[in-house]
């Protein structure tokens, strides 16, 4: 008798271990299978993968570059663009556009009124990529027009004649209105079907705005190039939602581009204290703030116990500490050598360009350069394929790599 029960639960065991080999072998496949086909560089797909971020180098400052001013004595050049003939466009956050044609800066006349308060002000801009087919410039920036006092993060374009905006016309402001000074989001991006792309924080209304689609704030915005509202952009079936809306769950984004190969949208976006994050941007896609973190309270409490959720995107990447990004390119110039196709991200906190270098895995280096610099407000790739940087305080710079 005790043979038999032996020899039963000697094959019950060999047929549990066996089971769970097996299953050991199928998830491994399955992640095999996942890594092969999902480029995070090339493609939104999610997933919920973690990011690794663990281990990850921080490179100093190797100075194997030129640096060359371009615009000096600037106090905060929040936005610029370029026009076909190679002028600069470039906004002060007080409420001042100008235009540089390489000797001096020409003001812009018919700046809307904009509303300055705490990061509110003239913001981003935008150049039509069919100028001048589409003779359209896009302001981002703080309005006071609207509902309630204070204000809130509209979006317009206008014609740009003789050193004059005419012709403005409103696109988009979010309501209501709110004397909190946080939190505007506001940068551009188009994609290859020639979609506007922008962005509002959550106005410093964590537990109100970002998860909740009836409500601006906290998400990220497409629309036609005249304001129109796509029918396929995902919410448009959804009652009493901000249709325009084509991601919630979103903190503060200021910054956002194109992917120079795969045409995808990405954004990158402030966390509190810690929990900055990279996103490729998908439609109908919920980046989960304030539900999920990685970052906690400036006071150092916790306002969520967890990072991951069902229904909510993981990072492709984030930090921890916060460095503070603003700006966003991705290098697409050969003549940077090994640069090329590196991310570049501004940090606010730190006084850095941050140059994150990408493969099939994720980020697998970090590097800073012009350390110390200021705090770098913004980063564009220009026209002649080369680097540029706003720097409060200072001004435009161009960055060229050392032959």
């Amino acid at each position: 008798m005790r043979a038999y029960l032996f020899l039963f639960f000697a094959i019950s065991l060999f047929t549990q271990c066996k089971s769970n080999q097996e299953q050991s072998n199928q998830e491994q496949s399955n992640q095999e299978e996942l890594a092969e086909t999902v480029n995070p560089t090339t493609n939104v797909r999610n997933d919920q993968k973690v990011p690794d971020v663990e281990n990850i180098p921080l490179i100093e400052d190797q100075k194997d570059y030129d640096v060359t001013p371009i615009v000096e004595g600037l106090t905060n050049p929040w936005g610029m663009d370029w026009l076909p003939n190679g002028d600069l466009l470039y906004t002060e956050k007080e409420g001042k556009l100008y235009r540089f044609d390489g000797t001096t800066s020409q003001p812009i006349k018919g700046v809307p009124e904009v509303y300055v308060r705490g990061q509110g002000g003239l913001l981003d801009i935008s150049v039509h990529p069919s100028y001048p087919e589409k003779p359209f410039i896009y302001l981002s920036y703080a309005s006071s027009e609207g509902t309630g006092e204070g204000g809130n993060t509209a979006i317009a374009r206008a014609q740009l004649k003789e050193d004059q905006l005419v012709d403005l016309e409103v696109l988009y402001n979010a309501v209501p209105n709110t004397k909190k000074g946080q939190h505007f989001g506001s940068r551009f991006a188009w994609d290859e079907e020639g979609f506007l792309y922008f962005t509002i924080g959550e106005r410093g209304e964590r537990e109100v705005n970002p998860q909740d689609l009836t409500r601006d704030g906290g998400k990220i915005y497409r629309i036609y190039d005249d304001g129109r509202i796509p029918e396929s952009n995902p919410f448009t079936d959804v009652e009493g939602a901000k249709t325009a809306a084509y991601t919630y769950g979103n903190r503060n984004p200021q910054g956002m581009t194109r992917h120079p190969e795969s045409g995808k949208i990405i954004s990158h976006e402030h966390g509190p204290r810690g929990g900055d994050e990279i996103n490729y941007i998908r439609a109908g896609a919920n980046y989960g703030w304030p539900v999920i973190s990685y970052g906690i309270n400036y006071s150092g409490s916790k306002f969520t116990e967890i990072t991951a959720k069902e229904g909510m995107e993981q990072p492709f990447y984030y930090w921890v500490p916060s460095i503070a990004p603003s700006g966003f390119a991705i290098i697409d110039n050969p003549d940077y050598g090994s640069w090329d196709g590196n991310f570049l991200v501004g940090s606010l906190k730190f006084q850095y360009l941050e140059m994150l270098y990408v493969d099939e895995k994720g980020v697998n280096k970090r590097e800073k350069l012009v350390d110390g610099i200021g705090r770098l407000r913004n980063v564009k790739m220009g026209p002649d394929g080369h680097i540029y940087i706003g720097v409060e305080g200072k001004g435009i710079m161009k960055i060229t790599r050392k032959s």
